[in-house]
């Protein structure tokens, strides 16, 4: 018989290095993780990072934040309906004190987290690093890094400097980050596995959630929550993450397309066509109350909450229907291609218009080409200067002032290379979409306007 995880250890409330659980009135230990979440700095800093569209200057269209705000509130549905679907099929199988409001809360707690780790310029900005760290022009500042450090900056991952920025940068500096419950951080890896594992395995081409600085904290983690080993730094993924990736597609899906609308880039028809499938049985009820809204952008809101009722409810289904699949770690793909015909026909079609249509838009594509140059000044920069502390102990005039950009995250000269270079990607990673670009035309020799 294949061994199960067991929700009574998935669904810890303990935060690491914790043996009791403190009670708060009026919060229980998951809210408390939101409200360190969203009173965050990193969390603030998503408003200015792209989402989609960089630089946007058009209100309606979505940021970072906002996405993780309505992607919070789809995984909060959905770890409602799941834990409530679980015990009218007979299992009651959470901890007494764990309800399934608090299973909605663990969801919506590590959807608000799940693009902390996200660099200005969003998935454009993961490759520009990338770029820059496997240019051979730069190899120069990779010697002395062991095989798997170049491996983590050479195959940046915004997921595994969302696990840094949760459990080493924010708050608590270096000693436990925001220390969130280890059912919210477990709920959190989409990835629970390491940089050697990222080009062989099957859920995400090139993906994985942790660093080799953070390596250690994945282990204690897994092993507490009993995360099943599938090879060495290589666990399976919490069952939750299932629910935290889905609600991400469904938001990801039908928000691409709105802004797609609010940018002109798409008109309301075409994505009436991939979501009307959706609502096939009540269609003509619908047509109604859709032809009653005043505007186009408040139809295409009543539009899009239909659908996301639907996708929620499927998305539900699916995940009660391969529980037994999920909680031995043998569930093939992702959920999404365990949801009826219908529901992965939307979800890929929404995803399919916006990568022909939305994603080679000249207005973002001429954006995006630029942030290859403004993430390789700084990354020049920074990592010249680190570098020469490192090695010499002492640095330049010009080098000290770089570094002294870096505040208290500046490295110091007995740290290792790799530890100097972490810091600088938490620095420059941290920016917002704004922020880079003005410091990059600075260090490019930028003048104010009038001089």
């Amino acid at each position: 018989m294949i061994e199960a995880m067991d929700w009574t250890k998935l669904l810890q409330p303990l935060r690491i290095g914790e043996t009791t659980r403190y009670h708060e009135e009026g919060r229980s230990p998951f809210h408390k993780d939101q409200d360190r979440i969203v009173f965050s700095s990193a969390f603030r800093r998503l408003d200015r990072k792209t989402q989609v569209h960089p630089l946007s200057e058009n209100d309606h269209v979505h940021s970072r934040l906002t996405h993780s705000l309505e992607v919070s509130c789809v995984g909060r549905s959905l770890g409602y309906r799941v834990a409530e679907g679980l015990k009218a099929k007979g299992k009651v199988p959470f901890p007494d004190e764990i309800t399934a409001a608090d299973v909605g809360a663990i969801l919506q707690a590590a959807c608000l987290a799940h693009d902390i780790g996200n660099p200005p310029y969003g998935h454009t900005g993961e490759d520009a690093i990338r770029h820059w760290f496997q240019d051979d022009q730069n190899a120069y500042l990779l010697t002395g890094l062991s095989d798997l450090e170049k491996a983590d900056l050479q195959t940046f991952e915004g997921n595994a400097q969302g696990f840094r920025i949760v459990t080493q940068v924010e708050y608590h500096r270096f000693s436990g980050g925001m220390r969130l419950t280890q059912a919210t951080l477990g709920t959190f890896v989409k990835y629970p596995w390491s940089v050697e594992h990222a080009a062989t395995t099957g859920n995400k081409a090139h993906k994985f959630g942790c660093f080799q600085s953070e390596l250690e904290i994945l282990n204690s983690l897994a092993t507490t929550l009993g995360l099943i080993p599938q090879a060495k730094n290589k666990w399976c993924r919490h069952p939750l993450v299932y629910l935290m990736e889905i609600a991400d597609d469904i938001c990801y899906g039908l928000i691409d397309l709105e802004d797609g609308i609010e940018m002109g880039i798409l008109n309301y028809s075409e994505v009436e066509n991939i979501l009307k499938p959706l609502l096939a049985d009540k269609w003509e009820s619908y047509q109604g109350r859709l032809a009653s809204a005043d505007n186009q952008r408040r139809r295409l809101s009543m539009l899009r909450g239909k659908a996301m009722e639907r996708l929620v409810a499927a998305a539900s289904q699916a995940f009660l229907d391969n529980e037994e699949q999920i909680m031995t770690g043998t569930l093939v793909g992702e959920l999404s291609d365990h949801c009826p015909e219908v529901v992965r026909a939307a979800i890929n079609g929404a995803k399919s218009l916006a990568r022909e249509r939305i994603f080679k838009d000249p207005r973002k594509t001429a954006i995006e080409v630029g942030a290859y140059s403004t993430l390789a000044n700084l990354l020049t920069a920074f990592l010249e200067a680190a570098k020469e502390l490192i090695e010499t102990g002492c640095s330049t005039f010009k080098n000290s002032r770089v570094l002294e950009m870096m505040g208290a995250s500046a490295p110091k000269p007995d740290w290792t290379l790799y530890e100097a270079y972490m810091r600088v990607l938490d620095y420059v990673g941290g920016m917002t979409d704004n922020y880079a670009a003005d410091i990059a035309q600075q260090f490019s020799g930028y003048s104010p306007a009038g001089r």
